[in-house]
């Protein structure tokens, strides 16, 4: 593999209290966030709030503002709108734990269509999600994470020792945690989108600590009589390059959707893109030093 980086010799381990405080900023955000979503007080898209998405096509150019008048002499001052440029498309979202929920599409429709009688549009698509199915929803989105990381634990645990595995479940945690942290301070919607973003990022996750993880056993077994922390250190030198250059590419494909793909996939494909960036750092800083730290208690207890 083209080696980016030749001969690489950096001392990270001797950097990891560093990092430590600034993990641990990260997942005091995220564990904000992650309150915040239980509670229902987050940016929660309808998929966990309840409420009703309609994106409509118009035949005409149009303007947000005398959309939003429109609604506003309807009944509807507060629902989000968000046009998709040069496609003359638009998306509505009105949040709302309401049972019937259904009649709210028909309601806003009705307004457009009597307050704003010049501009013709049709539905493309609707989607109504009413209150005790969005609960049922946040909940099982929690679960999901909860269940993935606990898999990662039986996993690495089956395939390493469990110093490595406790490394990369709590690297995977960190990861996880931290984009989650980092679109609550941003203000954008959690929904089920993001939620399969989570989901990806932590399986990269795993992927990119593995690779250290594995360089790291075999140089234990060729190297039994240097230190641990010697012996992690050269092991993230030696994959170093192969790191970056994974997750650059990766980094463009994320990139690339971000720019391209629409604003349907933006929120998805900004999770991936902070999620690749924190995955590397957490590889290098976070998992490897805390099997550094175990693996010193091991030591001193033999």
């Amino acid at each position: 593999m083209i080696e980016l980086i030749k001969k690489a010799n950096i001392d990270f381990m001797g950097k990891r209290k560093i990092a430590f405080v600034i993990s641990g900023a990260l997942v005091l955000l995220g564990i904000m966030g992650i309150w915040e979503i239980s509670r229902g007080k987050a940016n929660l898209g309808i998929d966990f709030a309840g409420g009703v998405s309609l994106e409509l096509r118009f035949s005409s150019p149009f303007s947000l503002s005398e959309i939003r008048e429109a609604l506003r002499k309807g009944g509807f001052p507060d629902v989000e709108l968000q046009d998709v440029p040069y496609e003359q498309r638009l998306i509505l979202k009105l949040k709302k734990q309401k049972e019937e929920i259904g009649l709210l599409t028909e309601e806003i429709i009705g307004a457009l269509k009597t307050n704003l009688p010049e501009k013709e549009f049709f539905v493309e698509s609707t989607t109504e999600i009413g209150p005790k199915v969005s609960k049922r929803l946040r909940n099982d989105a929690l679960w999901a994470v909860a269940m993935a990381v606990v898999g990662i634990l039986i996993y690495i645990t089956i395939r390493f020792r469990f110093r490595f595995s406790l490394g990369a479940t709590i690297a995977t945690f960190h990861d996880v945690i931290t984009v989650v942290g980092i679109f609550y301070i941003l203000g954008k919607e959690f929904n089920l989108v993001v939620l399969s973003a989570l989901l990806i990022i932590a399986g990269y996750s795993l992927t990119d600590t593995v690779v250290v993880f594995d360089r790291i056993r075999e140089n234990i077994k060729r190297n039994i009589r240097d230190s641990l922390e010697v012996l992690i250190n050269r092991s993230i030198n030696e994959v170093l390059s192969r790191t970056i250059i994974t997750s650059l590419t990766t980094l463009f494909a994320a990139l690339a959707l971000y720019i391209f793909g629409g604003v349907a996939i933006r929120d998805f494909s900004l999770a991936i893109i902070i999620g690749v960036i924190v995955g590397t750092y957490s590889s290098i800083f976070v998992a490897s030093p805390v099997v550094l730290m175990f693996g010193g208690m091991e030591s001193k207890r033999k």
